[in-house]
């Protein structure tokens, strides 16, 4: 596996950072100031392990390339262009989940209403439609036990995540781990419109049709080579691309 740090510049990273930022907002799936997204930046000249996470106070459409902060894993900053400092305690999770997982760039969390509807749902995601099969088989769970402000539930979050990318915090929100920033993105944008699709779906009060185990894990196997050939294989990333040019179009301010 190539190592996603070693292919990306720190000023794409921010560049990346604040378009998910500005595109969360767009698709209405921030939460005021609330939640996070985080992404990693290459290791300090002693080895000190770096993060990228938004302003304290800041909503996401405000968020900008420049006005990113730099923590370490502690959440102790450690650059601070706009000077508000970060909400120290909101990163204790990102930061569990970046050190436990290497292989996590980007760690993105919401608080969409569909996110929390399912993640309220036993049954959580269920394999209905194309963009729900992806993540068929493929969801991690955590126990809601509160909000999130004491730290030892970070190691049972970690532990119930385990090797997957993608987690409902049950009767919360939803947690996303990308390889790159653009990968968390695209992950949380497809969850979103999974869940949107299933509380519709059983909403019409008819009898909705569950995808066979099989067909499921097909199509979740495929969109997992998609995701792999831009992640492992260096493909270029035209989804990615496409998003891009939608914020140079409509919030060109985000890399100010």
């Amino acid at each position: 596996m190539r190592d996603a740090m070693s292919d990306q510049s720190i000023s794409e990273i921010r560049r990346d950072l604040a378009a998910a930022y500005r595109l969360i907002a767009l698709e209405g799936m921030d939460d005021g100031i609330y939640t996070h997204i985080s992404a990693r930046l290459p290791s300090g000249p002693g080895g000190e392990q770096r993060f990228l996470l938004n302003p304290f106070g800041l909503r996401f459409d405000e968020v900008t390339a420049a006005n990113l902060v730099t923590v370490d894993e502690t959440g102790a900053v450690i650059d601070d262009p706009y000077g508000a400092g970060v909400n120290a305690a909101g990163f204790t999770i990102h930061s569990a989940v970046h050190m436990a997982r290497h292989d996590a760039v980007c760690v993105l969390h919401t608080h969409t209403v569909a996110g929390v509807a399912v993640s309220s749902n036993q049954e959580g995601l269920l394999p209905l439609n194309q963009w729900s099969a992806q993540f068929y088989d493929r969801i991690a769970f955590h126990d809601y036990e509160g909000i999130a402000l004491n730290l030892e539930e970070r190691a049972r979050i970690v532990a119930d995540l385990g090797d997957k990318s993608v987690m409902l915090l049950r009767n919360h929100g939803t947690l996303l781990l990308g390889r790159s920033v653009a990968e968390a993105v695209k992950l949380a944008l497809n969850l979103e419109r999974s869940c949107k699709a299933q509380v519709a779906a059983l909403g019409m009060g008819l009898t909705p049709v569950v995808l066979s185990h099989d067909v499921a894990e097909h199509t979740a196997s495929q969109y997992q080579s998609m995701y792999d050939s831009y992640e492992q294989k260096g493909k270029p990333d035209p989804e990615w691309a496409a998003q891009l040019r939608r914020l140079d179009a409509s919030a060109p301010g985000y890399l100010g």
